[in-house]
């Protein structure tokens, strides 16, 4: 499922308009990216949690070469699911 039909299937359940789905949607989102920039948990009750990770410099392989890539240390995004979904 992606966003659109997220945006279709949450307007046909609720009888809201599309247009309101997306902006609360993209409200939603917005916040979360903001709270996980910010190392801030975001919980999500029975659905899981995200939070962020750094990702430490590692050494990599170019598949087409074999020749080593320096990978640059980073932060990411973890997504752990609620024991409710199955």
């Amino acid at each position: 499922m992606n966003k659109s039909q997220l945006i279709s299937a949450v307007a046909e359940q609720t009888s809201v308009s599309k247009n309101d789905v997306k902006r609360v949607l993209d409200s939603l989102f917005a916040l979360a990216e903001q709270k996980l920039n910010e190392n801030e948990k975001v919980v999500i009750s029975g659905f899981g949690v995200f939070t962020t990770a750094q990702v430490s410099e590692r050494t990599g392989r170019n598949p087409r070469t074999g020749e080593k890539v320096k990978i640059a240390a980073r932060r990411m995004v973890r997504f752990r699911s609620s024991m409710d979904i199955k």
